[in-house]
């Protein structure tokens, strides 16, 4: 350590993504501090992957319970299931506890100093906290901004945190509302609408764009909409705005034309869940005082190892990451780019592949993907002069599907056909976000279907799905390449 800085990293947000980058940088030999103005943990620990995952197991437990012809199928008869919604609610909340108290020890074991309060740049190398006790300036070599996102909330949609709110309300599970609208059909309103219908709720669903999961490739989406949605007590509005949501009893929502703004019908609903996505939080973060400017998004621009730009030429020793970047809002993106930031300001040259990084949504089933979409790599393949091959294989042939009596769902992957290398895997089925690994480490390695296509899979197990795929791709590529 330089004994010209009190440090040599500070970082800004105790996240995932700057508790990744403490313990590596702890790892590296350099003494750290991690400054945080509300909880260990940030969003995905108190707010986000943690407590929503807790609540679909329970409520996927209660769903599986009830679904009598699944369970007859396996020689299982259950009589009655009720679910107890504050036991629960505590399940999601003292996940939330243990592990916030487990990431918070292992920054203490490790001599991470964790200074409560909100960090703010002062000038170049140097931040300034402000705590209960006022405020405190510390120097650093380097200094990582990690301040994460917030819900984003549109014009028109009025919050109360009780009978209008976001994620961040909903996941205390404070109700379960007989008749609950959900703005939005990205994976956060799909996995409160498993949760919801699970419980009980009867649900409508609004999307402003014309089709419903818009991120996600059409084939998945195609098939999550008629497992997910179809067979549920969800009624779906495409093209839709909410235009105007009023808090009360009833929430009062006006649903617009999303092209002519125009009113179309009027609901008196018993709650309104904004699942509207995130935008950052990156104000009064002191960039000024080192003349950096957000992008028109609001995001911290910052180039491909994490360090933070200014007209295009990286500001020395300050770095980004995490959501406030805006590459992808992903717990596990933001700690790959804690590890890459901190490589960098060690003199280790590294980048960030986000082609390679999956991402998951955890319905039941589930939905995850890697990599390109079929519209993404189409654009690519015609861009770059290259065939393309798509294929697809079904849990329904599965054996261990089968066993489960869990056969809804597909595997699909999308390759060149003249190197043969993975481009994107997308799964829907039984525990797609798990499977979803082996072909996000393929595309890491820019391997070929040649090679995964004679990898030996467990048999019978899940993964057979993706070798299935996998097979079916090999006599499509091109013999002479």
């Amino acid at each position: 350590m330089s004994q010209a800085f009190d440090y040599d990293l500070v970082i800004l947000g105790a996240g995932v993504g700057g508790h990744g980058a403490a313990l590596h940088a702890v790892s590296k030999g350099l003494k750290t501090a991690i400054v945080e103005a509300a909880d260990i943990g940030g969003t995905c620990v108190n707010r986000g992957c943690i407590p929503s995952k807790a609540l679909l197991a329970a409520a996927g437990r209660v769903r599986e319970l009830r679904n009598q012809h699944h369970l007859q199928a396996l020689g299982i008869t259950v009589t009655q299931v009720n679910y107890d919604r504050q036991g629960i609610a505590d399940h999601a909340k003292n996940l939330v506890t243990k592990i916030r108290g487990d990431m918070a020890g292992s920054l203490k074991r490790l001599g991470i100093d964790v200074i409560q309060g909100w960090g703010r740049l002062a000038g170049p190398q140097k931040v300034t906290v402000t705590t209960a006790g006022g405020d405190t300036t510390v120097t650093a070599r380097d200094v990582i901004l990690a301040p994460g996102s917030v819900p984003f909330v549109p014009p028109g949609i009025e919050l109360d945190g009780r009978t209008v709110f976001t994620s961040d309300d909903g996941l205390k599970l404070e109700t379960v509302p007989p008749w609950v609208v959900i703005v939005g059909s990205g994976y956060i309103g799909l996995e409160f609408a498993d949760i919801y219908s699970a419980l009980g709720s009867e649900i409508t669903m609004v999307e402003a764009l014309a089709t419903l999961m818009p991120g996600f490739d059409p084939d998945i989406a195609t098939q999550a909409q008629r497992v997910l949605i179809g067979p549920r007590d969800i009624e779906t509005h495409v093209g839709t705005l909410a235009y105007r949501v009023i808090p009360g009893s009833p929430v009062v929502v006006e649903l617009a034309d999303a092209k002519t703004k125009e009113i179309i019908d009027v609901l008196e609903v018993d709650a309104c869940l904004v699942a509207t996505g995130r935008v950052p939080a990156t104000k009064d973060l002191g960039l000024e005082c080192v003349g950096v400017d957000l992008d028109r998004r609001g995001f911290i621009p910052v180039d491909d190892r994490m360090a933070v730009l200014v007209n295009g030429q990286p500001v020395p020793h300050l770095w980004a990451i995490g959501d406030a970047t805006g590459k992808m809002m992903l717990a596990h993106a933001a700690s790959a780019q804690g590890i890459v930031a901190v490589e960098n300001m060690c003199g280790h040259d590294r980048t960030v592949n986000y082609q390679s990084i999956p991402a998951a949504t955890f319905t039941h089933p589930e939905i995850s993907f890697v990599g390109l979409t079929e519209p993404q790599a189409k654009e690519k393949a015609q861009a770059e002069g290259f065939p393309l091959g798509v294929t697809r294989s079904y849990f329904r042939a599965n054996s261990k599907a089968i066993a489960e009596g869990e056969t809804d769902g597909l595997a699909k992957i999308i390759y060149r056909q003249d190197t043969g290398e993975l481009l994107g895997a997308h799964i829907f089925g039984l525990h797609a976000a798990d499977l979803i690994q082996e072909a996000a480490n393929a595309i890491a390695q820019r391997q070929s279907i040649r090679e995964l296509a004679y990898m030996v899979h467990t048999h019978p197990t899940l993964s057979e799905i993706l070798d299935e795929a996998y097979k079916r791709a090999l006599p499509t590529l091109m013999a002479s390449a």
